[in-house]
């Protein structure tokens, strides 16, 4: 494998070249821990859990002790009044949080806490096979103890615990700034949600459900990957439960799907993860191995995801010079079915159950279901047994409909069992940050004519140029100010949906 550590060795600082060194010792047992994960999610037999769990919290307890201990302390104290580079600066940045976040957790809480969400996600899917929350309850509510422990050892005075989870995945996106955005979406997406359900029109998509073979879905999921830029000389695409993106540095990103007999399903997931993947290959070889050597932040990186799945994957340009290639995997399923059918279809409006599975419109609404949960949750103290109720009707006043299960309700996302409280807003922030930069990229390009000329490459040079390059190097609102000139504004995400499905259903 080529070496990349001369890439991020420019600052001459004798300070700043020992800390590398401690760095890239700590990154190792992060890159074995996304090996396992990654390894957990594919491939690993049931039984491992228990013992790799083990394994895990061994890792994950040496990683602590190399980013607590006193010489890494002592070398961020002794590089803070170099003149250094932006990427050695936000280097020192993120080892500073990080040595601040670790620092303040008991080893031994750490460890044990490691371990439980190792397993804890092999006792959440089980629960979910079985329709069977109560089995996973008290496995959630440790969860969220140690979360709330853990964030009440880092909060800074008067700071609430909600917002210091939510800043581990999008900083500056306080409870404050979000109840204002989601409060947005409530009062300008529900009321035109109805006036779509209740606007008579009929979008036939019966034809995207049926026999599609699986090897046949795997062919379509390798094009589609590659078509939008996704390079296998530096990536691979497996197959897991729930379709997600890992890796362990821009020459080794991993992307998953899923197959059912949905097309559509495995089709955008595999375009979405996508997304992900790019923006990781995209990274600077600069920043490679580095802490800074990754995506910005959660939204920022499904900003990327969506743009590619929804901006660009269910705009009917995008299919002009594929869609044969589709008919021609499925012909007798797809084959009497035109290009202006199959976009309508992938787009039609249904409110679901499933978040993976929410159309474009309907998505920010399960996101905001996820957070109104999460507050209780964590502020006003929800006993984790009443979520099955208060998800039910949650559902129902935003959606119009209510799971009859705990797996197609409470139970159908693995996030908790992960610990990733204050990691659902980021769906919604990265859908409106997308809207924002497409809305921008209008006015600099004819984003239409690539796509109907098969050229997505113009538009990932494009992000590649304002986003992906910057990897961890500069946080999200700065990017997207820096790319269209303004702050984050969701004006533009309402104006899209607005605009893009009141003109497939006829409304206002």
């Amino acid at each position: 494998m080529k070496d990349h550590n001369q890439n991020h060795a420019a600052p001459q600082s004798p300070a700043f070249a020992r800390l590398q060194s401690h760095l890239e010792q700590a990154m190792a047992y992060q890159t074995a821990l996304i090996l396992l994960e990654w390894d957990n999610e594919t491939l690993a037999p049931r039984e491992a859990g228990p013992y790799t769990a083990r394994v895990q919290g061994t890792l994950s307890g040496a990683y602590q002790s190399i980013m607590t201990g006193d010489e890494i302390r002592r070398l961020l104290d002794a590089c803070q009044g170099e003149e250094l580079p932006e990427s050695a600066r936000a280097i020192l940045r993120e080892a500073r949080e990080e040595l601040e976040r670790l620092e303040c957790i008991p080893p031994e809480e750490y460890r044990a806490y490691q371990e439980l969400v190792s397993e804890s996600t092999r006792i959440w899917a089980k629960a979910r096979e079985d329709n069977d929350f109560e089995a996973f309850a008290p496995t959630l509510e440790k969860i969220i103890a140690y979360q709330k422990k853990f964030a009440a050892y880092r909060a800074k005075d008067g700071q609430k615990l909600y917002d210091v989870m939510l800043d581990s995945y999008e900083k500056g996106f306080n409870m404050e700034k979000l109840d204002r955005f989601f409060g947005k979406l409530k009062e300008e997406l529900v009321p035109f949600l109805h006036r779509i359900m209740e606007s008579g029109v009929e979008i036939r998509d019966d034809f995207l459900v049926g026999d599609y073979p699986e090897e046949k879905q795997r062919e379509l999921a390798h094009f589609l990957a590659e078509y939008v830029g996704f390079d296998f000389d530096k990536g691979v695409l497996a197959v897991s439960a729930h379709p997600f993106t890992t890796n362990l540095h821009n020459h080794d990103v991993r992307i998953t799907t899923h197959y059912s007999d949905h097309v559509d399903s495995s089709l955008f997931s595999v375009i979405h993860e996508s997304g992900h993947g790019i923006y990781e290959l995209g990274v600077d070889d600069s920043l490679t191995q580095t802490l800074i050597g990754q995506g910005a932040s959660m939204g920022m990186h499904e900003s990327q995801s969506r743009f590619m799945e929804n901006i660009i994957g269910r705009n009917e340009a995008f299919w002009v010079p594929i869609y044969k290639r589709l008919q021609e995997l499925f012909p007798s399923q797809l084959g009497e079915v035109s290009r202006q059918q199959f976009v309508a279809a992938v787009n039609k409006v249904q409110p679901g159950l499933i978040r993976t599975e929410a159309d474009e419109l309907c998505y920010s609404l399960h996101v905001l279901v996820r957070y109104e949960l999460e507050k209780k949750l964590v502020e006003e103290d929800l006993d984790v047994r009443k979520l099955p109720g208060l998800w039910a009707d949650y559902y129902e006043q935003y959606l119009g409909i209510r799971p009859g299960k705990d797996s197609e309700g409470v139970l159908q996302d693995i996030h908790w069992s992960q610990g990733s409280l204050g990691y659902f807003p980021s769906y919604a922030l990265g859908s409106a940050f997308a809207a924002q930069m497409y809305a921008w990229m209008k006015k600099q390009m004819d984003v239409e004519a690539c796509l109907r000329s098969g050229d997505i490459g113009a538009i990932v040079r494009v992000l590649r140029e304002h986003i992906h390059r910057y990897g961890k190097m500069r946080e999200s609102r700065r990017l997207l100010k820096d790319m269209t000139g303004e702050d984050f504004n969701p004006d533009y995400y309402i104006r899209y949906l607005k605009e893009k499905y009141g003109a497939l259903y006829g409304v206002e």
